[in-house]
């Protein structure tokens, strides 16, 4: 979760978040590069004097002009395109989670386990407890094992949604009428939050998401624990 004055992105908690992180490193340094590049051409054009009165032309220049940049594009649009794969791969899901939006609400169901479904809501400031988050702690939680795929089915009842949590890397909009699936696998446990990052309305701000990844042992005895009830 991110905390005060922290600029940077959150630690990641999956694999293709630290890809994401390693892209942003990556292109952040090539347009350091540029931006360092060509601030010094133009001070220095401000400070030179000199003229050169028969200059014509520039073929040579004007190639490496155009092929340069070509090449520095080459090195974003190769490693992007190997990270837009790799999200959208499925690798045989261990469990499978489908997450409906609502105004202003998150619905969750486990289809694999006799179908557990409940809702999610957002505790108000009034009942949170002393240890809790404003406006990011919710009365359901999503328990999930870490160390296992994750495949996750995003859909809305009423107007669109987007069902996000930046420390896993996951963003799906959640639309009426159509289902999107996306995957992640956690690997540590602890508490990651996320929100509805599409403006779907009055209460937009007030729908969080709260994924408590657990070790495989303790999801089988919750799961087990509300099947029987």
């Amino acid at each position: 979760m991110s905390t005060w004055a922290n600029l940077g992105l959150q630690d990641s908690a999956s694999p293709l978040m630290e890809q994401l992180i390693f892209f942003h490193d990556h292109a952040l340094l090539i347009l350091v590069m540029i931006t360092v590049l060509v601030g010094y051409l133009m001070f220095m054009l401000f400070f030179n004097s000199y003229i050169n009165r028969f200059l014509l032309h520039g073929q040579l220049i004007e190639m490496i002009w155009t092929i340069l940049p070509a090449i520095i594009l080459l090195f974003i649009a190769l490693p992007s395109l190997r990270l837009l794969y790799l999200l959208d791969e499925i690798n045989e899901p261990s469990v499978t989670l489908k997450s409906i939006g609502h105004q202003w609400y998150w619905s969750y169901e486990y289809s694999d386990f006799n179908n557990i479904e409940f809702d999610s809501y957002m505790i108000p400031t009034n009942e949170l407890s002393t240890d809790g988050f404003r406006l990011l702690d919710v009365d359901n939680r999503v328990i999930l094992p870490m160390n296992s795929q994750i495949r996750i089915l995003v859909t809305a009842a009423d107007v669109i949604h987007s069902w996000t949590i930046p420390a896993l890397g996951v963003k799906v909009d959640g639309t009426p009428g159509r289902l999107n699936q996306t995957n992640f696998f956690i690997n540590r446990p602890g508490l990651f939050y996320g929100q509805c990052s599409e403006i779907c309305g009055a209460n937009h701000s007030f729908m969080p998401i709260v994924i408590e990844s657990v070790p495989v042992n303790y999801f089988i005895k919750w799961i087990s624990n509300n099947m029987n009830s």
